[in-house]
Order: structure tokens, then C-alpha cells, then sequence
């Protein structure tokens, strides 16, 4: 049987997305400038790509829509994932941290059982019945995402980041 010390509060699940939050801006001010525009992989992606993915399509979808129910503006398809030669790098990673303040701010009077109040019409269901299970997708899709921009900052320079920190 469960107690409720046995049960991961918002705080602490907040506190482990805040953790992976802060690498993906340290990896991506730790890489060289040039190197954040080009891809580094097959796939094409760029670290400023993927830090304009995680602000729109991660936070901004899943605490502001999804669970708040926020009219935003989306991304559509893989729109998300191209960062605009005209915004600059730290344009890009004060839009994530505005993005995850609010997706924070939207969230914060929220039960981790709250179910979402929104999802994409003609998509069936939202895949997650909880904030509990959209806070822990975000925080692994965070946490992915980290250690591809990490990869992808020792390909380049050879920097190189061993993961030990908690919250």
C-alpha cells in the first residue's frame, strides 16, 4: 500500500524538469555559436531548432494548452523545430525560459491529478489523463532532448558533461 510518503509531489517533479531545463540552456551556451545553426545529425535538426521545439512544443502545448487550456498560438507540424535565421541565440533561450515560467505559472494551481482541458481536434484523446503523467512526459522528453544537445556539443568541441546533478 501507497502512503503519501511514498508518493513524488509536484514540487519535486518541478524541481527534477527545472534541473534538465537548466542543461539544455548550459549545453546550448556551452556549444560555439555557428555551431548551434547546423545540424549535427542526419535527421537535420539544430540545437536552435530544438530549443524552439522544447519552448513551443513541449511547454507551451503541454502546461498552456493541453492542461490550462490556454488559447496559444501553436506551431504546426515541424515548424516548431526551425528557429528563424533573424532571432538570435538569446532571443531563443529567453523565449524557453519565458515559455517554461508560464508553462510553471499555469500549472501552479493545479492538483497532479487534474486531467487535461484541451487537445487537438480530430486527434482523438489526449494521450495523458493527468497533470502527474504530462509532467512526467515533459520531464523525459526534457531530459532526451538535454542529452541530445549534449551529444551533439561533444561532437563539435569536444565538451563534454557527466550528468550527476539532482534538482
Amino acid at each position: 500500500m501507497d502512503t503519501d510518503a511514498d508518493q513524488i509531489t509536484k514540487t519535486e517533479l518541478l524541481a527534477w524538469l527545472g534541473a534538465r531545463r537548466r542543461q539544455v540552456a548550459e549545453q546550448f551556451q556551452a556549444m560555439p555559436a555557428e555551431a548551434r545553426r547546423h545540424s549535427q545529425v542526419p535527421s537535420g535538426w539544430t540545437a536552435r531548432g530544438l530549443v524552439r521545439h522544447l519552448a513551443l512544443d513541449v511547454e507551451r502545448v503541454w502546461f498552456r494548452a493541453v492542461m490550462a487550456g490556454e488559447q496559444v498560438e501553436l506551431p504546426e507540424g515541424y515548424a516548431g523545430w526551425t528557429a528563424p535565421d533573424d532571432v538570435s541565440d538569446e532571443e531563443l533561450l529567453e523565449l524557453y525560459g519565458n515559455e517554461c515560467e508560464q508553462a510553471n505559472a499555469a500549472i501552479a494551481d493545479l492538483s497532479l491529478d487534474a486531467p487535461p482541458v484541451w487537445w487537438f481536434e480530430g486527434a482523438g484523446h489526449a494521450p495523458y489523463t493527468t497533470l502527474r503523467e504530462v509532467l512526467l512526459h515533459v520531464l523525459v522528453e526534457t531530459a532526451t532532448h538535454a542529452g541530445h544537445l549534449d551529444i551533439c556539443r561533444e561532437l563539435v568541441d569536444g565538451g563534454q558533461r557527466l550528468v550527476l546533478d539532482e534538482p
